[in-house]
């Protein structure tokens, strides 16, 4: 069952409770990102995530890591483009500990001088160790090509000169401004009790200062454009894709069948022509990324320089065929039940329900039942699936970007034409 309760300074609290689970997840999620940032302090939301860990006025960084490993727990947090999660997952006869965590390093982190200054040093090698790794940092550079000039575009992390400008009382002032009650969003799930929960949660969510940060945000505006990144490695790494839907679009169920078609799975068509027959490329795959009022959809690979126009060839290719012809019914229904049999596998695991829970907060304001997600699924014909198709693989908003030695500057745009 689901509960929902708004406190009086707007501090929502949502559970869900598994009678027969043995662990609680909970999550303290503010909807502040990498998004809310401006250029020049890009990373303060990742940096805040780090410090909070770093100790309070009652525990050191030690005394943190050492009480949550003494129950067998998880503790830890994330950064998105339009939020940030603190989270805890314990057996439920230490949630009492897990919730005395978490609110204090949300409330009660001191942001002591020394550990921002090491940590700021282990943020900039994360920096470093991204961009040494070509297969996740070019997804960066994807986002960052696809919506240029926004603040969505870009990178969670920050960047070396950003990171390094940031002082303490800009951060502190930064995480006080954000984190208001009306922006945060409590979530447990397990075997959890939700009057229990309010009962522990009083005195917490009363420290929470009222109101909220939340600003209108700035679409962003998309266009044809290739990029290339020199950099001496042994294969090309390319990402094309272009914009798509929002998390709360009519037609999300269509984009998410036409992604598991298109490449999410080994079965998928681009990883059967890609790699299994043509052999051009061990790693292929599509993925797509939804926000609050855009997304994106994006194909990755990393192939040859010999392979290169070839492996760009037969994704466009692809996007053409959705485009233009309607899948058939075996493919249509296998993609169905991949994505629901998914969605069911997701349910054993409180963490995913826990994260269910707050993310259908942010972008629907209201719970989703598994059910009407299933629905939603089976509403979707061959008809829908194509028309979705030939609204969104627009070439007006086609994006590539490739990484790799000696490309010769560019990648003809004449070549994606959908």
């Amino acid at each position: 069952m689901v509960e929902k309760t708004v406190l009086n300074n707007g501090v929502r609290v949502i559970t869900e409770n598994i009678p027969h689970a043995y662990s609680v997840s909970i999550g303290i999620w503010v909807t502040n990102g990498s998004r809310h940032e401006r250029r020049e302090s890009n990373g303060v939301a990742h940096f805040i995530e780090h410090l909070l860990f770093k100790g309070t006025k009652r525990r050191n960084a030690l005394q943190i890591a050492r009480e949550i490993d003494s129950v067998g727990g998880v503790l830890n947090a994330f950064t998105s483009r339009e939020f940030v999660c603190y989270y805890a997952k314990v057996l439920d006869t230490y949630l009492p500990k897990a919730v005395d965590l978490l609110s204090d390093i949300f409330l009660n982190s001191i942001f002591d001088p020394e550990e921002i200054e090491k940590e700021r040093k282990v943020i900039l090698q994360e920096i470093n160790m991204l961009e040494d790794t070509p297969d996740d940092y070019i997804h960066d550079l994807f986002s960052q090509q696809l919506w240029q000039g926004n603040s969505l575009g870009m990178p969670i992390i920050g960047n070396e000169k950003s990171v390094g400008k940031l002082s303490r009382d800009f951060i502190v002032e930064y995480r006080n401004r954000r984190y208001c009650a009306e922006d945060v969003i409590i979530a447990a799930a397990g075997k959890v009790d939700h009057k229990d929960l309010l009962n522990s949660l009083n005195d917490m969510c009363g420290s929470i200062q009222a109101g909220s940060a939340r600003k209108q945000l700035r679409r962003p505006e998309c266009r044809k454009n290739v990029a290339v990144f020199d950099k001496d490695l042994e294969q090309v790494h390319l990402c094309l894709g272009l914009n798509s839907l929002s998390q709360d679009h009519r037609e999300r169920y269509e984009a998410h069948v036409m992604n598991t078609i298109l490449g999410g799975s080994m079965s998928s068509r681009l990883f059967q022509e890609v790699r299994e027959k043509a052999g051009l490329a061990y790693a292929i795959y599509s993925y797509m990324s939804a926000h609050s009022d855009t997304g994106s959809l994006a194909v990755y690979a990393g192939t040859s320089h010999e392979s290169l126009d070839e492996v760009i060839d037969l994704t466009v290719r692809e996007f053409k065929k959705l485009k233009n012809e309607a899948v058939s019914a075996i493919e249509l229904d296998s993609a169905k039940e991949q994505l629901k049999g998914n969605i069911l596998l997701s349910l054993e695991s409180s963490d995913n329900r826990m994260s269910k829970l707050a993310k259908n907060e942010i972008y629907f304001g209201r719970y989703q039942t598994f059910e009407e997600i299933i629905q939603g699924f089976d509403r979707v014909t061959a008809g829908s699936l194509q028309g979705l198709c030939e609204r969104l693989f627009d070439e007006k908003c086609a994006t590539l970007v490739l990484m790799g030695k000696e490309l010769d500057g560019s990648f003809p745009e004449s070549q994606l034409t959908f």
